[in-house]
């Protein structure tokens, strides 16, 4: 019996090429749009990053925000917000960090214990000092910087440079874009979210290089073609499965959005975003630069030593 992926065009044919101005135009708009709402909004980091008093209380009942807020900020201990957190009985406050050391932290921590009341179970209790923050802040922008080179270096060394440009420009747009989702949407920007760009950075370059491996193939074998026509032959035997990959994937994330709860939601949400413009982009970013970078198939007419032994063992 023949599986799903055998019933499906091979070729469907779609002229992608036509479109990579269009594409082009899009991405700029959304990374220009994105980096000045990064500059205008900033982003709304978590107490990760920022330093301070998180809480997690459930009630009996539907946990009353106003009267909670107005009763935390007779404390006067600063910036306090509230927010229900996945249910109607479960809220989260963010505390600003206190003026003095952890002892003062601890005495704001049961300051709020004493005013919230007995009704309400404490189910969570974090809290991270300014110093962590901005560490974790460097830790963050160094891992995201150290593996786009990583990916650099080996998208080079295993093609020529124009696809290791092209990957990697499209890992950025893919990076800034999903950077720019937290900024519009205000969404807070913590760890997971850190972990999730770089999980969006290993699937994207997955993806990109199915497709760079293609079009490589296809540029031995069909040397009269002109390269629009080669990378839209490629882009298209790659289709089927580029979309089921994504397809399924989504579907996982999708269930986890619904069903994970608030404490991944944002994790999940970065990674719905990430897999659909890192689709997005290995069509419409890094194919399309290629033509730009002047790729030559004649380029690829060195074989490389396992290439070469490989002909001489058909040729014995």
């Amino acid at each position: 019996m023949k599986g799903f992926v055998s019933y499906t065009p091979s070729n469907l044919g779609i002229p992608f090429m036509k479109r990579r101005v269009i594409g082009f135009v899009l991405s700029a708009l959304l990374i220009v749009f994105g980096i000045g709402d990064l500059f205008v909004q900033g982003l709304n980091f978590g107490i990760d990053f920022r330093g301070g008093i998180l809480l997690e209380v459930q009630t009996e009942g539907p946990a009353d925000i106003g009267t909670m807020r107005q009763d935390l900020n007779a404390l006067n201990l600063g910036e306090v917000t509230l927010q229900e957190f996945g249910a109607d009985d479960v809220a989260l406050i963010r505390v600003q960090r206190q003026e003095g050391d952890e002892t003062a932290q601890a005495a704001a921590i049961e300051s709020i214990k004493e005013v919230l009341g007995s009704e309400f179970e404490l189910r969570r209790q974090e809290f991270v000092g300014p110093q962590v923050g901005e560490e974790l802040i460097q830790a963050g922008i160094l891992a995201i910087v150290f593996s786009l080179l990583g990916i650099l270096v080996y998208v080079w060394f295993r093609f020529e440079w124009q696809f290791a440009v092209g990957a990697v420009a499209a890992l950025l747009h893919d990076t800034i874009a999903t950077i720019a989702l937290f900024s519009l949407t205000q969404m807070e920007f913590n760890l997971s979210t850190v972990a999730a760009v770089l999980t969006i950075a290993g699937y994207s370059i997955n993806d990109t290089v199915v497709v760079f491996d293609r079009m490589r193939e296809n540029l031995r074998k069909y040397k009269r073609e002109s390269l629009i026509t080669i990378i839209d032959r490629s882009l298209n035997e790659t289709l089927t499965r580029t979309l089921l990959t994504s397809g399924t994937t989504l579907l996982a994330l999708i269930a986890l959005w619904f069903f994970g709860g608030e404490v991944i939601r944002g994790f999940t949400v970065a990674l719905i975003w990430g897999i659909v413009i890192g689709t997005y982009s290995s069509i419409f970013i890094a194919a399309p630069l290629l033509i730009f970078l002047n790729l030559r198939p004649e380029q690829l007419d060195r074989v490389s030593g396992e290439d070469k032994s490989d002909q001489a063992a058909v040729r014995s």
